[in-house]
């Protein structure tokens, strides 16, 4: 907008405000230790969320189309979990392609796609989790996966590195 980063229409000022007043919020009900508390959950609230994130996106990539763009999001770009009591905790967060291919449809009504239509993890999002913070279980358990998924998606691509990726896709 030819507006200088310290213009008041930035809304990282917004935002900026907003945590500052939280912060002052947290130190008026809690003293020094309400602030403690409050970034603790700010950090576990940010890492539950790149973890979901991780999982629910680990080594799937769209191809870059010629134009430069990318190629909408289908079914396939996401990982999904079958497991109805995971799926039920989560209030079907584990059907994560329908929430990408059909963003205006509620989490509750989220449909479900057969392994032929969608990439599916061997086990639910909490467990799933858990194995991600041990990246060589991870790695062992995914890795095949993500390989097995390429083959079937693009069996076209045969250098994933040089399809702009920046994470390091699995040999």
């Amino acid at each position: 907008m030819g507006r200088p980063v310290w213009h008041l229409s930035n809304p990282l000022w917004r935002y900026a405000a907003l945590q500052g007043l939280a912060v002052l919020l947290a130190y008026l009900v809690g003293g020094w230790f309400g602030i403690v508390l409050f970034v603790l959950q700010a950090f576990f609230a940010v890492w539950q969320l790149e973890l979901t994130n991780y999982v629910e996106h680990y080594g799937l990539l769209r191809q870059k189309l010629p134009n430069g763009r990318y190629e909408p999001v289908r079914p396939h770009h996401s990982w999904n979990a079958p497991q109805r009591a995971s799926n039920w905790l989560l209030i079907n967060l584990q059907r994560h392609s329908d929430h990408h291919y059909k963003p205006d449809r509620r989490f509750p009504l989220l449909q479900t796609y057969d392994e032929h239509e969608a990439p599916m993890l061997p086990m639910g999002y909490p467990a799933m989790g858990v194995l991600a913070m041990i990246p060589p279980l991870w790695r062992r358990r995914m890795n095949p996966r993500v390989r097995a998924w390429r083959r079937r998606f693009y069996p076209e691509v045969t250098d994933w590195h040089a399809s702009g990726s920046e994470e390091k896709a699995p040999a």
